[in-house]
């Protein structure tokens, strides 16, 4: 079932930020399953982007192919969702929005992948980072040797651990994996618009 939203083109700074778990309530509130434990870009955004959930490739039943197709027929194109109010409710996040007045409407958007442009994120604290700014910076280390690339983050709890690849030292050899914990004791320094974080970090650690 096709939301009851217009079509909007996808903002070109537009980042996932999380996804629509199922509806609230009678009156149109919808659940969120925001990808950041602080998901402060879903509050500070009035205008969401939808894109429909990702289809799994082989339904396991010819009856399941078909409503597969069907459904994302229905639904392709990326969707504007105007955000009335957001907030945290209890252990989750609930929503309400314009076009979307009842529990029918709420729950045709079960599954829908939340976007955001980058640029009505709120300021990040000194010395703080969004994930999204840090991947495909480069790496190096106080002697200015190249560590590889941050392809990803990985929270542990009590800190953030960058993970980083490197390419492989020969041809036909397995890319090198590094895992350097994101804090002041191992990193330097973060430059955004040079791309580049410094560490303390020597390459056979």
């Amino acid at each position: 079932m096709r939301p009851p939203l217009e079509t909007a083109a996808l903002p070109a700074d537009a980042i996932e930020v999380g996804r629509i778990a199922d509806a609230w309530g009678i009156k149109g509130w919808f659940k969120v399953l925001p990808h950041s434990a602080s998901p402060e870009a879903l509050f500070s955004s009035k205008r969401w982007f939808l894109l429909p959930p990702d289809r799994p490739m082989k339904p396991k039943r010819p009856t399941e192919a078909a409503a597969a197709k069907s459904e994302a027929a229905a639904w392709t194109e990326p969707l504007l969702l105007r955000i009335k109010e957001s907030k945290d409710h209890s252990d989750t996040i609930v929503a309400t929005a314009h076009d979307i007045d009842d529990r029918n409407a709420a729950e045709a958007l079960r599954g829908a992948r939340i976007f955001v442009p980058r640029s009505s994120f709120p300021s990040a604290a000194e010395g703080e980072y969004y994930w999204v700014d840090l991947i495909g910076l480069q790496v190096v280390n106080r002697e200015g040797v190249a560590l590889g690339e941050v392809r990803d983050l990985m929270s542990t709890g009590p800190q953030t651990v960058l993970v980083i690849e490197a390419a492989p030292q020969a041809e036909g050899g397995k890319a090198v994996e590094r895992m350097i914990p994101f804090v002041s004791a191992f990193v330097d320094g973060v430059d955004l618009p040079g791309r580049r974080i410094t560490v303390d970090w020597q390459p056979d650690y």
